[in-house]
């Protein structure tokens, strides 16, 4: 094997072991929203593939909150703070695995269907979101209270 050859098997094995956080090297996983009304309006037709969805948005405070939605297997939309109560001084938040979401800090396991269901410790930190249909088509909705009142989980984000 020639020494190219070694240096690009090298850095895929990096960038594959180090997941979700190269992303945030090249742009990131994380697409920016703007509250309006007190709320963060999500279109339903661009989430509902079954894959976790990143976003972030800047709290009453300026902080930046990072968060996920996906529609779990069971059908069911489920939103949560990129973080949980105990890993979150890391900083890094969860990856996607089939039907689970993985705490990147300790390797924990979440099924999906569970997010919004059990909240503490390390599971997801849970948001309050609504359903509703409007002209446009349906959409999740946020409160930005429910943003705000869980900002602290975000402080160590990069």
């Amino acid at each position: 094997m020639n020494k190219s050859s070694v240096i690009i098997l090298i850095t895929l094995a990096v960038f594959f072991l180090m997941g979700s956080s190269v992303q945030a090297w090249f742009g990131g996983k994380f697409k920016t929203i703007k509250p309006e009304n007190n709320q963060i309006s999500i279109p339903l037709k661009g989430i509902m593939d079954g894959q976790a969805h990143y976003f972030k948005v800047k709290s009453e405070k300026g902080e930046t909150i990072q968060f996920f939605v996906v529609k779990s297997h069971d059908n069911v939309v489920r939103a949560a703070v990129d973080a949980c109560d105990v890993c979150y001084r890391s900083g890094k938040g969860y990856v996607q695995e089939g039907n689970v979401m993985v705490c990147t800090n300790c390797g924990m396991r979440f099924a999906t269907d569970r997010i919004n269901e059990v909240k503490g410790g390390c599971n997801p930190a849970p948001l309050n979101r609504t359903i509703v249909t409007e002209n446009d088509g349906e959409k999740l909705l946020i409160s930005m209270a429910d943003i705000n009142a869980n900002a602290w989980l975000c402080r160590y984000k990069k």
